[in-house]
């Protein structure tokens, strides 16, 4: 994603407006004054005014540079990205700026500073001006991308992975050791049953039991899955599938939708013998779940209706196949792949289209396949302005990208980090997240506790990790419920968040949150460093509160931790609403946690 500085950006400042306190060492060419008292340095306008450039965050992030210096205004010609100079190394960028700082310094201060003042004046100002700001909209079109071509889970996971590489982030594999591929100031990402991921970077000045600045989300939506033998018998002309509701899906939303089908594929490649993974989507719409007219009286009433005979989707007609013909005997006739096989047990239908969207010409090659279906509905923008996003899978793939952007956004950034910044993105949140890639399993645990052994000098056993773990802050993030003007009675006064003002704390005085006066303190203090706006949401006592995967994650490993999620309306829809500045607001907010977490860290101890 490029991220392009508008002609009109305001100036940024990189020095304090007044006096610097200097201390001269090495002398320039005028000589400075008597003795080594130190001095005062006016900082002019025009210092002030300067533009200083930034290193260009795309040609770093890609490891191709372009090489060349341009100056703020100008575009890259290997990104595109206005505004930003061009180096090597996030070393070779910080060196050249504090250079640029010196030699305007040079020409608007004092000429009789000495090389050491301008130098240690230059490197304050990089150090008080190092981490850009968030640019909030330029999240909006790629968070609609992300949503509208990601229908499942895998295909979530495989596009995040995808981006994290893009980004110069290593993938590893759990099941190799990571002791020798750690290092420092490294960034690295792996998966889980290809539905979870976990991503880290690892801080330049990192040491065994230091503490890690974690984000946790969940990345799986409501929906509905094909059933393992998904073939049924015809019923007046109309082919059905044969589906499963995953956790609260099908329900009244799901009525008369544009359904699309979409999963992993498990393929047998024949010149290696492997099982290979695919992910498949088709390009329509090829299920519907129609409703009964009202005309109809009584039997139309779909308030409370049976989900296994009333929900069943069709998609396809077969009016050649008479009433008393039965499934069994047709396929006797013509068995795809072959008897027992895989694709053999599914609707014929079904498998060649699967079949053709993957060039696979051998049906028995088909090995398995996890198949849902998802609103093909496109993420679009709404409302006079666009100030709203209407869009399927929110939650919480809304969370989950805005962790993911934030953790690429703060490593670019990142040169002096002594900690562990991490997101993990687990899968069956919704349905309680006991299964080997939910957040109740040891996926974070294992991971960071890999990492503290990767650099322990001795071995990291329980005093190191739990060092670890104390030295952590955990945000569970999840999205919240945002305000409904026509439900306005549903919600607790002054816990009622908005749309596009910021992330809501989620207290519970149950124990269905890990929120607590301490957490709710530390947020506060990163939300201030980063100029962010926290709201707070708590649900009434008439109602009942949701769960997340915050207290299973702080409770198995005892680390501080907050609840703190993007607020959306019509929350288990199939269609939901957010605001168009919330996937930019969620960034904001989740990179100053890991910029700030150090320092805010420090205060509390």
């Amino acid at each position: 994603m490029t991220r392009s500085q508008p002609n009109n950006m305001p100036r940024r400042t990189s020095v304090n407006q007044g006096h610097l306190n200097l201390h001269p060492d090495v002398q320039q060419d005028k000589p400075g004054p008597k003795g080594n008292e130190p001095k005062d340095l006016m900082i002019t306008p025009q210092v002030l005014n300067a533009p200083w450039a930034r290193p260009c965050r795309e040609c770093r992030s890609l490891g191709i540079p372009c090489g060349e210096l341009r100056r703020m205004g100008e575009q890259c010609p290997q990104c595109a990205t206005l505004g930003y100079t061009c180096h090597s190394t996030a070393e070779d960028a910080k060196n050249a700026i504090i250079t640029d700082m010196m030699a305007k310094l040079r020409q608007s201060a004092i000429m009789d500073a000495t090389a050491a003042d301008v130098e240690t004046s230059a490197r304050h100002a990089w150090r008080k001006e190092k981490v850009p700001p968030v640019d909030v909209e330029s999240y909006t079109q790629p968070f609609l991308s992300f949503i509208s071509e990601n229908p499942t889970t895998f295909h979530a996971v495989a596009t995040v992975c995808k981006r994290l590489e893009s980004r110069g982030f290593t993938n590893l594999s759990e099941r190799d050791s990571w002791t020798s591929k750690l290092s420092r100031g490294g960034k690295y990402c792996f998966t889980r049953n290809g539905s979870s991921v976990i991503a880290f970077v690892v801080g330049n000045n990192y040491e065994s039991g230091n503490g890690a600045s974690v984000i946790a989300s969940h990345i799986d939506a409501l929906t509905t899955r094909v059933k393992p033998i998904p073939t049924l018998s015809t019923k007046a002309g109309y082919i059905q599938l044969g589906v499963a509701p995953y956790a609260g899906a099908l329900n009244n939303t799901w009525w008369d939708r544009d359904l699309g089908i979409g999963g992993r594929v498990l393929v047998k490649n024949s010149k290696t013998g492997k099982i290979e993974t695919k992910l498949v989507k088709l390009g329509w719409p090829i299920a519907r779940i129609p409703t009964l007219a009202p005309h109809f009286g009584a039997a139309a009433d779909l308030s409370h209706p049976n989900k296994e005979t009333e929900m069943v989707p069709i998609i396809g007609l077969d009016n050649a196949q008479s009433e008393d013909d039965s499934s069994d005997k047709r396929q006797d006739f013509n068995i795809l792949g072959g008897a027992g096989t895989f694709t053999a047990t599914q609707p014929e239908r079904l498998v060649k289209a699967i079949a053709g969207e993957m060039n696979i010409q051998d049906y028995s090659s088909i090995v398995n396949w996890e198949l849902e279906l998802f609103d093909t509905q496109p993420a679009q923008l709404g409302g006079l302005d666009k100030e709203f996003i209407f869009a399927g899978r929110v939650d919480d793939k809304l969370c989950s990208f805005a962790a993911i952007e934030a953790l690429i956004a703060s490593s670019l950034d990142d040169t002096d980090s002594s900690s562990i910044k991490i997101v993990g993105c687990f899968d069956d949140e919704e349905i309680g997240s006991l299964l080997r890639q939910g957040a109740h399993s040891n996926l974070l645990p294992s991971a960071l506790e890999r990492i503290c052994e990767a650099f322990s000098e001795k071995s990291c056993g329980a005093n190191c990790v739990s060092q670890m773990y104390a030295n952590s802050f955990l945000i569970s993030a999840d999205v919240s419920h945002a305000v409904n003007p026509n439900f306005m009675g549903a919600y607790l006064e002054n816990h009622a968040p908005r749309l596009n003002t910021g992330i809501a704390i989620q207290a519970d005085p149950n124990g269905h949150t890990t929120t607590d006066g301490i957490s709710t303190a530390f947020l506060q203090r990163v939300a201030d460093k980063c100029d962010a706006k926290l709201q707070v949401f708590q649900i009434r006592n008439d109602s009942r509160s949701g769960g997340t995967v915050g207290p299973m994650l702080s409770s198995a490993m005892g680390m501080r931790a907050i609840d703190a999620g993007l607020p959306q309306l019509s929350m288990h829809s199939i269609r939901a609403t957010i605001g168009s500045q919330d996937p930019g607001l969620g960034v904001k907010l989740f990179k100053g946690f890991f910029d700030h977490f150090e320092e805010v860290d420090a205060e509390f101890r």
